[in-house]
């Protein structure tokens, strides 16, 4: 009968009791590993969580400029691809003149002397196959050939464009794939820099400056943040553009002047909202200069100058990587799109990594 009996059940106490508590322990760890920001470090200072939000707003401006770029590129390559395809639809309809031209002779021919090669020309499925046929070459009359050497070179001409298109057509979806990737990059680094300040009390959000995290992923400023125009206007704006080197300088200034209060928005150029290099390129193009897109090319699109040779107008650029560029006013002082958490605004060109500087008039 022993032989028989079951195995009593060891209750979950002693040792295994540990083992699974720790086990537990663990699996909770890991999953606040990988729950986020707001998780995974529950007990932040103002003070931390300040410097964290700076350094995401830092990477996804990054990500931004990256974001314009290939956009930049993406509708460069549309424009060519659709060229491409225009130029290609209008040497088709030659190439359709020009078979049709040779049906023309081709009757002709055979209401004398019978049938002609240039009739089956017309028909084939695969008319530069049958060009290489010598029997028509030696058949075809001077007029015949001279229009024969013009549909040859239309085919080569269209299945060129056709080739070029295609390489288009694949840069165009390698951009569309850049973009969608520095997108997820940029909203990512967003609702980590929320859900940090949500964490913070109102007060503590206004004692770090961070006034408000009320905005969406797509990094448009809330409307206390867009609305709120305290504080943002500069004295001495009349002064300012007088010392500017040039008319044109002088009237971007004045447009990023009147911009103050205007939200941040990632990849946005106006006229309502914009991102830093947007609001630069907005300001001069109001003065009727063309600017690059990017911070990385507007670096590169004046003449180079240095700090102590600042004026009104000129673009300062700030961080290692040239990721931030504001437009400068005087008296140590710039007019930029900062970050979705404030709007464009006046600002001393101390509180970030001065970087250099260009003036583009």
């Amino acid at each position: 009968m022993a032989a028989h009996r079951k195995p009593r059940q060891r209750s979950l106490g002693g040792q295994t009791a540990r083992t699974a508590f720790t086990l537990a322990l663990a699996g909770a760890a890991t999953a606040t590993a990988f729950d986020g920001t707001g998780q995974a470090e529950p007990n932040l200072t103002p003070g931390q969580v300040k410097a964290k939000v700076a350094k995401l707003y830092q990477e996804a401006e990054e990500a931004t400029e990256k974001y314009n770029g290939a956009q930049e590129k993406a509708t460069a390559a549309e424009q060519r691809l659709q060229s491409l395809r225009d130029e290609a639809a209008r040497k088709e309809e030659k190439l359709n003149t020009a078979r049709e031209t040779l049906g023309s002779m081709a009757a002709a021919q055979y209401r004398s002397t019978g049938l002609d090669p240039a009739v089956q020309l017309a028909l084939s499925d695969d008319p530069d196959r049958y060009l290489d046929g010598a029997a028509f070459a030696e058949r075809a009359g001077d007029r015949q050939s001279a229009a024969v050497t013009r549909v040859r070179r239309q085919l080569r001409e269209i299945e060129q464009l056709r080739g070029a298109a295609r390489v288009e057509l694949t840069s165009l979806k390698t951009r569309q794939a850049e973009l969608r990737t520095h997108k997820k990059t940029i909203t990512g680094k967003l609702d980590a820099a929320r859900r940090l300040l949500n964490r913070l009390t109102a007060a503590d959000r206004a004692r770090i400056g961070e006034g408000t995290s009320g905005y969406t992923a797509s990094g448009r400023a809330s409307r206390s943040s867009a609305d709120g125009r305290d504080g943002l206007q500069a004295p001495g704006t009349a002064t300012t553009t007088d010392r500017a080197p040039d008319s044109r300088a002088a009237d971007a200034v004045s447009y990023a002047y009147s911009k103050l209060g205007s939200p941040y928005v990632w990849g946005a150029t106006g006229p309502n909202a914009f991102d830093c290099s947007g609001l630069v390129l907005a300001s001069y193009r109001s003065a009727g200069v063309s600017l690059p897109r990017t911070t990385y090319a507007q670096i590169g699109a004046g003449q180079r100058v240095s700090r102590s040779e600042l004026l009104p107008g000129d673009l300062v650029f700030f961080y290692s990587g040239i990721t931030h560029v504001g437009l400068y006013i005087g008296d140590g002082q710039m007019i930029h799109a900062p970050n979705p958490s404030a709007p464009v605004r006046v600002a001393p060109i101390d509180e970030m990594p001065f970087a250099g500087a260009t003036r583009v008039v």
